[in-house]
Parts: C-alpha cells; sequence; structure tokens
C-alpha cells in the first residue's frame, strides 16, 4: 500500500446545527462511485472549506453568536485520517463580527484569511501548533459602494494569493474593484496594497490564475461575464484587459455566476452559471488572455454554487445547492469540453467541494 492514494472529496453546506454540515467521500474515478466516508453536525452553515492536505488538517468556516445574540463568523479546524477519511474536531475560534462566506489558507500554512459578505471585512487568524485556530490577528474594514442595487455597500467575497504568493488579493462584489493585500508577517496584519478596478456593476467574485502567471481571470457573478486580467508581479496590479459573457447567445432569464477554474495546462476555463443552471467552457489564448466560448453543459442540478476539478484534471465535481445534489462530469483533456456522466449523489444544500489526493499508507 505504500505510496497509494485515494481521491477524498470534502463538501460543505447550508445546514442547521442539529444536521449535517461537512462531510467527507471516496471518489474512485474508474467506476465513478462517490461513498460517504463521515459526515459532522454541531455547525452552522459551514458552507466553505479549505484542505491541507499534505498535513491532514480541513478548515471550514460557520456561523456563530455573539454575547448581544448577533451573527458572527467562527472557523473550525478539523483533522482527517487519509486513510478512513474520518473527520475530529480539533477546535474552534470567533474570526470576524459577521459570519463570512469564504477562507483560505496562505502559502506557509501560518494564518487563515477569511471574508464577510455582509459585513464588508477581512479577517486574519492564526493557525497554530497541531493545525489549531488561534487568535484574530487582524481585521480590514472595507468601505464605498458601486452602480448595481445589490452594490450599496461593499461585499468582500473570496480571497486568492498570487502565483508567488507575494500578494493577497481581495474580490469585493460591492465595490467592483479587486484589492490587492500584503501581509506584513512581523506584525501579523494585512497591508492594503493597491485596488484593481473592474467594469462596473460586474460584481467580481471569485479569482483564479493562468499557470504561466501573466493573467488571472475574475468571474462576475452581477453581470455575468470573466475578465481577463493582466497581471503585474513586481506591483501587485491587475488590469483588466477584457471581458466575455458566460451565457449562450439569446438567453434572457435571470443569472448569476459563481466559480471559476482553470485547466492544469492553462488551456481551458470553466465558469458556473446559476439560473441558465449551467457550466461554461472557455479555450485561454495563452499569449494574450482572451477567452473564446467552447461549450455550455447543464450542471446537473439547479443553482451550481461551486464546482472543481479533480486533481487529475479527468473529473469536475459541481454541487448544486438547489437541488441538493453533487454531479460528476467528465472532462476531455484535448477539446476541453464536459460531458454529465449522469452520476448525481444526493446532499442537502451543498455549496463548496474540494477534492484532494491524500495518501492511504
Amino acid at each position: 500500500m505504500a505510496n497509494q492514494q485515494q481521491l477524498l472529496v470534502f463538501a460543505g453546506s447550508y445546514a442547521e446545527r442539529e444536521n449535517s454540515g461537512v462531510y467527507v467521500y471516496r471518489l474512485n474515478e474508474e467506476t465513478l462511485e462517490l461513498d460517504l466516508l463521515d459526515e459532522v453536525s454541531g455547525l452552522k452553515n459551514p458552507t466553505f472549506l479549505n484542505v491541507d492536505a499534505s498535513s491532514g488538517y480541513l478548515y471550514s468556516i460557520a456561523e456563530g453568536t455573539s454575547a448581544e445574540g448577533g451573527k458572527t463568523g467562527e472557523a473550525v479546524a478539523f483533522l482527517f485520517d487519509a486513510a478512513q477519511g474520518k473527520l475530529t474536531r480539533v477546535n474552534e475560534n470567533t474570526t470576524t463580527a459577521s459570519p463570512t462566506c469564504h477562507i483560505q489558507r496562505d502559502p506557509l500554512d501560518r494564518y487563515l484569511i477569511v471574508v464577510s459578505y455582509h459585513g464588508g471585512m477581512v479577517g486574519l487568524m492564526e493557525i497554530e501548533e497541531g493545525g489549531r485556530i488561534g487568535r484574530q490577528l487582524d481585521v480590514q474594514q472595507h468601505e464605498g459602494h458601486s452602480v448595481h442595487k445589490r452594490q450599496d455597500c461593499p461585499h468582500p467575497h473570496s480571497t486568492f494569493f498570487s502565483p508567488d504568493g507575494r500578494y493577497l488579493f481581495v474580490q469585493d462584489l460591492g465595490l467592483d474593484i479587486i484589492r490587492t493585500y500584503t501581509l506584513d508577517r512581523e506584525n501579523n496584519k494585512l497591508v492594503p496594497h493597491r485596488d484593481n478596478r473592474i467594469h462596473a456593476g460586474a460584481g467580481p467574485r471569485h479569482l483564479t490564475f493562468h499557470p504561466n502567471g501573466q493573467f488571472a481571470f475574475v468571474i462576475n457573478e452581477l453581470d455575468s461575464t470573466i475578465s481577463s486580467l493582466r497581471f503585474d508581479a513586481d506591483t501587485g496590479a491587475l488590469n483588466e484587459i477584457g471581458s466575455v459573457s458566460t451565457l449562450p447567445d439569446g438567453f434572457d432569464g435571470e443569472n448569476t455566476c459563481a466559480e471559476v477554474v482553470i485547466s492544469k495546462d492553462g488551456r481551458f476555463l470553466y465558469g458556473s452559471n446559476r439560473g441558465h443552471d449551467s457550466l461554461v467552457v472557455f479555450a485561454v489564448d495563452g499569449d494574450t488572455g482572451a477567452l473564446s466560448p467552447i461549450q455550455h453543459v447543464t450542471s446537473g442540478g439547479g443553482h451550481p454554487r461551486h464546482f472543481a476539478l479533480a486533481p487529475s484534471g479527468r473529473l469536475i465535481v459541481a454541487a448544486n445547492k438547489d437541488t441538493n445534489n453533487i454531479a460528476l462530469f467528465r472532462v476531455d483533456p484535448e477539446s476541453g469540453r464536459l460531458e454529465y456522466t449522469g452520476r448525481s449523489t444526493e446532499v442537502s444544500q451543498p455549496v463548496c467541494v474540494q477534492p484532494v489526493y491524500v495518501p492511504v499508507s
């Protein structure tokens, strides 16, 4: 069994404390069987997850309650058994004074970064020995608004690091900006570095970098577009160089976007549409960052809140919140096109799926 590995899929969902909210599955990439290994209750809305596969830790956001009875943000740490997929709760701690929607880990495994959509905040937490979540180190409050009716105040939605780990980017849906931060590791602070403007009314939500490090792509929730951005590694600037619709010609229904993912070779980009309920596939020009549409395929359910490529690149796992299911897609590595496998697993209101390889020996 030495050197063998298996594919685990961690899923987070909307849930009440008395119900299961975090799930662990084993995915067989040949038979497409998705077997439930563990599920955890006791958390309110553990919707987004971050997996430290090398150290065996899982981090989840959750919703807490303040002494005054208001909603707060929490982060919860788990140890997971790689062979059995079982979760052991390590600890939890308050992150921000308002519930959060995303959790990220820095490249050196020293910090967790969370964002509060409703509170307009970015929070920095320390990671202690043994994967424990330590104290709150810093909170940055965003201010301002933009042009859409949902942009009357800041709405940070996610955080992602530059390929070299030097910069942290916060996508603020409410301000139509991506704010570049640096990490002051000596003083444990988030330092605002610059603001990168996205076109008005876009609503930037999630971000991914091209493997060549020259481009990034942000999916815009409000106007159903993906923007191509040129990245300056010296200054931390992201300059918008163009945008494309995520919807097919002729569609005029309600739609918002959610997740964006790029293939390992950088040739294909994938996004999710909620309303059209589809995954969209683009070809990527690695020299210019331009996107060309290839395909729209059903998401296998309703409201695809999140999806992820398996590490092999052969499968996509998609979480359909409104139809309570996780759907599997085959990926053609040559064309980038997706094929819905017809395989679907029932899960209550899934929001996030994180597939990772783990050792079984």
